[in-house]
């Protein structure tokens, strides 16, 4: 008995020396300004919800619905693809928004479908890094393929092609795998 009452006070002081993670904030202010160059790129990505249990995003028939809503938003012009992995907990994507959209809708917007279509539980908010004009050429073909290796590095596959979940409309079409390259 004395032993669980140890065991209980050294849980509640390690606890309330914990730092309590709150969250992103309610609202995340993504609207691209008007200095950054249209067609800037954006790497995101986007986890599940890890406390809930959900099947992971590469079931196939869920991964599929992922690829094909992505496709869909890229017809719609709500963004461009410039790479599209999904994962078992998250999604990668490098992707480019109209001036006239809000990133953090657009993708506020696709995450709410999911989970009302597919009961995805994702994560509060999601991690964006905008891709700088020197970040091109050598340092973002890095990065595509850094999200490419991703199922390799995870033991998903044996090599980055053999990944069915993945939108690459710049992968093997006689270029190079970096889109600037492709451009000039």
């Amino acid at each position: 008995m004395r032993e669980i009452f140890f065991r209980r006070q050294w849980l509640i002081v390690t606890m309330e020396r914990m730092k309590i993670y709150r969250g992103f904030p309610e609202r995340l202010h993504h609207s691209v300004p008007h200095w950054v160059e249209p067609r800037t790129l954006f790497h995101i990505r986007i986890r599940l919800d890890r406390e809930k249990q959900q099947r992971p995003l590469v079931d196939p028939s869920l991964a599929q619905a992922l690829l094909n809503s992505a496709k869909f938003y890229e017809g719609t012009m709500r963004w461009h693809i410039t790479l599209f992995l999904v994962m078992p907990d998250h999604v990668h994507a490098v992707l480019s928004f109209p001036r006239d959209k809000s990133m953090s809708e657009v993708i506020r917007d696709w995450k709410r479908f999911h989970t009302r279509t597919h009961r995805v539980k994702w994560q509060e908010g999601y991690f964006d890094h905008r891709l700088r004009s020197d970040e091109r050429g050598i340092q973002l073909s890095a990065k595509l393929n850094y999200i490419r290796q991703n199922p390799v590095a995870a033991g998903l596959c044996a090599r980055a092609e053999e990944w069915p979940w993945i939108i690459d409309p710049f992968a093997n079409k006689g270029g190079s795998a970096c889109p600037e390259d492709d451009a000039g």
